[in-house]
């Protein structure tokens, strides 16, 4: 009977995490098939559907490692439930948008209001399963599954909307499906806090902030500005200037936002690093993708994102299968298969040309889940397992501000890399492509030597 009830209470934690995690996913994506009919209502360029979709991601990295310290201060349900109800007001507010800077303005806020869900997610899931790597794993595996499988539904669930309604559509579903998402965790239990300090790391937060917003601004602004504008200079100066000054901050604080010591877990650095090359290169991809498929061949945006169909059919069983693997073998093996397969995929993309038939595209979007299936779930458990989980929010903190931070990162650099005609676009695509799989080839070879082949025991 206990052991019926302990299933209960951690599947309980399982989907309210899940659920959360989904839905902050999902509008990743799902504005990339709406961004022509927004152009077109809002008469906005390149520039301002680059920013209206890294508004979200860049205020999303920004913030996550501020959350996701809340989350260990405060307790992460309280966080991740304040989150969601931010999420649904800003998802009016993008509804609501009758011009470019509103809409941005509007998708900043959901930023804000994901990057406090996501690592509360983490460590509410964290907390349940800290007993047990092997279920730990599996639970990391599943709610994975949710995050990965809305990435690639994003398009279709977004077409669909589009087709009987307009792009607006896709920001006013998020309230109902928020309120369900806040009835799930009302039920789930608050975590232990972390020992409580009086001291802030307001310092910290503040120069991270201004050093991924300085990042971010520079490589999305230096393609239409060029290098030598003012603002750019600006932008690398403040990057220059924060960087190592943060560094300096948390060394010497006594309660650091970012503890400079997780970077000498084992396994910490090279799976967080395994993150940042895994979102660079899918999200920026995903980005041309679109533009190949509405643009070059000229698909709606329905049929855009039924062209993503298979890209879903193959996350959801891999990241559960990767969970299920790294319980048993350690997380070494999925994160060298998951890298391999991944450039394989990208590999395929270089052989596109601007009447290359979907078909030729299918391999590809088989492949790229798969390879990120069998990685993410194995780099999340080695984040989890190499600090103490009253630091769990924290270290999800620190591994999903810089994912997120790369997949801004890469929608920036890769759409720098096309243009507006057909043929700009086909050949960012490729560049793009070889770039991703000279990246995740090395990756391949980085988890191998620095990941252990078998997990050990999770710090307590």
């Amino acid at each position: 009977m206990e052991q019926r009830a302990f299933h209960r209470s951690i599947a309980r934690v399982i989907t309210a995490a899940s659920f959360g995690f989904a839905l902050v996913q999902l509008d990743v994506t799902i504005v990339n098939v709406a961004l022509p009919r927004m152009a077109t209502d809002l008469h906005a360029g390149v520039t301002g559907l680059q920013w209206v979709v890294d508004a979200y991601a860049l205020t999303f990295a920004v913030m996550l490692l501020s959350m996701g310290y809340l989350g260990d201060r405060l307790g992460s349900r309280k966080v991740y439930l304040a989150g969601m109800a931010l999420f649904a007001l800003a998802s009016i507010l993008c509804g609501c948008a009758t011009h470019t800077v509103t809409l941005i303005v509007g998708r900043a806020l959901q930023g804000l209001g994901a990057a406090a869900m996501m690592p509360c997610s983490l460590a509410l899931l964290s907390h349940a399963t800290a007993h047990e790597h092997g279920l730990r794993a599996r639970a990391v595996g599943w709610w994975t599954a949710s995050g990965s499988i809305t990435i690639a539904a994003g398009p279709i669930v977004g077409g669909l909307l589009m087709s009987v309604a307009d792009w607006r559509s896709i920001f006013f579903v998020n309230v109902p499906v928020c309120l369900l998402g806040a009835w799930l965790t009302w039920r789930v239990p608050e975590t232990e806090r972390k020992a409580q300090h009086r001291h802030f790391d307001l310092p910290g937060q503040v120069l991270a902030i201004l050093a991924l917003t300085g990042l971010t601004t520079a490589v999305i602004e230096a393609h239409p500005l060029g290098w030598t504008h003012p603002l750019m200079l600006g932008c690398i100066a403040l990057v220059l200037i924060c960087i190592p000054w943060f560094l300096r901050v948390e060394a010497r604080s006594p309660a650091p936002m970012l503890p400079l010591r997780f970077f000498s877990a084992p396994g910490f650095s090279a799976a967080v690093l395994y993150g940042v090359v895994m979102n660079f290169t899918y999200y920026g991809i995903v980005f041309l993708l679109s533009l190949y498929l509405q643009r070059v061949h000229g698909y709606s945006a329905l049929r855009t994102g039924l062209a993503y169909l298979p890209l879903t059919a193959t996350f959801f069983g891999v990241n559960v299968f990767s969970g299920w693997l790294v319980g048993r073998a350690g997380a070494r093996l999925p994160m060298v298969l998951g890298a391999l397969i991944d450039a394989a995929g990208f590999g395929l993309f270089l052989l596109l040309g601007a009447s290359s038939p979907y078909l030729l595209m299918l391999p590809a979007f088989a492949l790229l889940p798969c390879g990120m299936g069998l990685g993410v779930p194995a780099m999340t458990t080695t984040v989890l397992s190499a600090v103490e989980k009253e630091a769990s929010g924290t270290a999800s903190g620190v591994l999903n501000s810089a994912r997120q931070a790369a997949g801004a990162m890469g929608v920036a650099l890769f759409g720098a890399l096309a243009g507006d005609s057909n043929a700009l676009i086909v050949r960012g695509l490729h560049l793009s492509s070889l770039i991703a799989v000279v990246l995740l080839l090395l990756l391949a070879a980085l988890a191998f030597h620095s990941i252990r082949s078998h997990s050990g025991q999770q710090r307590r």
